[in-house]
């Protein structure tokens, strides 16, 4: 069973990895009334000792198991790269700390599932830090979808296609041998979920369009979801077009009463008998956001938001590993049916 979460007003956390995306992470915290970062670590040392000095955090370390033994913490956040997920999942759940894990989970399905039994079996909450359904404009059209204006929903589109250099500041994504559909597909297999639930049978098609890279940069998956609606997902980081507008994400989707799409400059359309409506969705902007990932950023607090509430027993977590498994399930079916031509079928 489960422990308990934490129910005290204010809450110590670790932060494992201090990379690219960790000082918005941990500026997104900040953002957060009872949250206190006390402790960074990296195994290079000077990274953590730098970040620290930025947002007066007081303790860093180059050994995570030495932290953990020396301070006090309500729970860790790992911030790594996937290859050391497991290994720092495993070292928090034998100190009996929940743990919020960024996503990809893991490297294959076989150690995700892993990762969420040895918190299951430490009875510690395991959450993985998926964001990108919080964003405020993908929030707005799943309450058009939940509202049953649209009818009976036939068809939905998710598109994620730019040609936005996320090699620029992140060059270690052109060693990996999966990339898009581990690196972005995680994100937009996940939104297919939350908005039209699980899929019955999946098929993806992959390409490789950047010559300098060894993983896919172009994706396409369409699902048949249990209820029968047919989902497409279009993911590339090699499309030059009209509205190549990274990071936003386009969504359209087709009712028996009315349709709606999530198109340029989170700009939300509702068509049905009685009219068309139009508005944009803005997400709240901070002042340590990189105007790039704006979007993204703004994003992070509010998953923040949701997994912070948990700890504290407050409210329940969207995105707990267990949850977060059913979409690895699609990321990886996606790499089976891209290699083999075949749909894949879930039971």
């Amino acid at each position: 069973m489960i422990s308990p979460p934490c129910t005290m007003s204010k809450l110590r956390f670790a932060i494992f990895g201090t990379g690219f995306w960790s000082r918005f992470q941990l500026a997104a915290w900040r953002e957060l009334e009872g949250a206190e970062c006390v402790a960074l670590f990296n195994r290079t040392r000077a990274r953590a000792e730098a970040l620290a000095k930025e947002f007066g955090v007081a303790a860093v370390y180059d050994d995570a198991a030495k932290l953990l033994a020396n301070e006090k913490t309500d729970f860790v956040d790992i911030i790594t790269d996937v290859g050391t997920h497991a290994e720092f999942v495993a070292l928090a759940a034998r100190h009996r700390l929940p743990v919020i894990c960024q996503k990809p989970m893991g490297r294959t399905l076989a150690e995700a599932r892993g990762m969420v039994d040895v918190c299951r079996r430490a009875g510690v909450p395991f959450f993985v830090h998926e964001n990108w359904r919080w964003q405020a404009p993908i929030r707005a059209f799943k309450e058009v979808l939940a509202s049953g204006r649209l009818g009976r929903i036939i068809r939905g589109r998710i598109d994620y296609a730019h040609s936005f250099p996320v090699f620029d500041n992140q060059p270690f994504l052109k060693e990996l041998d999966q990339f898009i559909l581990t690196d972005i597909g995680t994100h937009i297999l996940d939104v297919a979920r939350f908005l039209w639930g699980e899929a019955g049978t999946l098929y993806c098609q992959t390409r490789r369009i950047h010559p300098d890279i060894k993983g896919e940069d172009v994706a396409t998956v369409m699902m048949r979801m249990t209820d029968g609606v047919t989902v497409t997902a279009n993911m590339s980081y090699a499309s030059r077009w009209e509205f190549d507008l990274f990071p936003e994400t386009f969504l359209y989707v087709e009712g028996s009463e009315g349709g709606a799409s999530l198109g340029a400059d989170c700009t939300l359309r509702v068509f049905t008998k009685a009219g068309a409506e139009e508005r944009r969705v803005e997400p709240k902007h901070y002042a340590w956001a990189d105007p790039a990932y704006a979007l993204i950023h703004s994003s992070i607090v509010e998953c923040n938001r949701n997994l912070f509430s948990a700890l504290r027993g407050e409210g329940t977590a969207e995105t707990t590993g267990a949850d977060n498994l059913k979409t690895l399930e699609l990321v990886f079916a996606a790499y089976d049916s891209a290699a083999s031509g075949k749909a894949i079928t879930f039971r």
